[in-house]
């Protein structure tokens, strides 16, 4: 059980985070802070938060669990804004979707109070953002990532580990650099195509005709397109390095496949498609294990 909880950035994640505690029972109270005084007053009146803070250290002050859940680029101001408060008995963690970016951030500003940091990334969200779709149930069943620091005092990742798993998710440990490459490939990479997938037919001669045409398959594709253009700005400029490097994996497999096509060979193409729909098939029914 916590006394206080502080969340910084009242948003979906912090929010369901928020409530996710509160229907466990984990929780006496939260506190929350947000840029925009309006969210945190909205939060107040949905019950997701007790108080409102003026500032992120007051959302500290008290508090014995503290999540960040504000976007990447903002993870060293807010780290800045609340480290006086930050001591060996505070329970500090972010949501991030990148992780090398924020260790650093966290290691540069901290420095003897990082020991109380636990990185984490949920795998869990919504297309929809904001503080009226917050909801307790967001993260039951989903994976949460942390990525310890060796400075990370072994009662504060028991205690993150811990905290996740009773709202129901699945704990996993990564360091941020292998976390940082896997991502790229099955999350950062895939929203990049999709926005220019997106922009490559909408903005083509005729494309929002054939916008009217477009049935599941297209909707299914082009779903993450929809996403908060802030965020995924922020993530793709921080993992760069890791998505171009799959970017480049991906033109790769592309250009074999445009090579078959000119030559009008259908069976090469054929063999080209048959190991991905395989694949995919197998691993949708968790048949397909990574390579030892």
């Amino acid at each position: 059980m916590f006394k206080q909880l502080g969340v910084i950035g009242c948003g979906l994640m912090g929010g369901s985070f928020a409530l996710a505690l509160k229907r466990a029972g984990l929780v006496e109270r939260v506190i929350g802070y947000s840029k925009s005084p309006s969210t945190t007053e909205r939060a107040k009146k949905l019950g997701v938060i007790d108080d409102a803070a003026e500032s992120a250290l007051q959302a500290v002050a008290g508090s014995d669990i503290v999540l960040l859940a504000v976007p990447v680029a903002a993870t060293e101001t807010m780290l800045k804004a609340i480290r006086h408060l930050i001591t060996p008995e505070v329970l500090l963690m972010d949501v991030g979707s990148t992780k090398r970016d924020v260790v650093d951030a966290a290691r540069r500003v901290l420095r003897e109070h990082i020991s109380s940091f636990v990185p984490a990334h949920p795998i869990a969200g919504k297309e929809a953002a904001g503080i009226q779709h917050a909801d307790a149930t967001l993260y039951n069943g989903r994976q949460v990532i942390l990525t310890p620091l060796a400075q990370t005092a072994p009662a504060m990742l028991r205690r993150a580990t811990d905290v996740w798993s009773a709202i129901g998710a699945q704990v996993l440990r990564m360091t941020p650099e292998n976390h940082d490459a896997a991502f790229a490939a099955v999350s950062h990479l895939p929203h990049l195509l999709a926005f220019a997938y997106f922009s490559s037919v909408v903005n083509q001669p005729g494309g929002r005709d054939f916008l009217s045409l477009a049935g599941p398959g297209f909707r299914d594709f082009t779903r993450i397109a929809a996403s908060n253009p802030e965020i995924w700005r922020d993530i793709l400029v921080a993992n760069r390095e890791e998505v171009l490097k799959q970017s480049q994996r991906f033109r790769h497999a592309l250009d074999a496949l445009e090579l078959v096509m000119r030559s009008g060979n259908g069976e090469a193409l054929e063999d080209l498609i048959r190991g991905p729909a395989e694949g995919r098939t197998n691993w949708q029914m968790g048949a397909l294990r990574p390579p030892k």
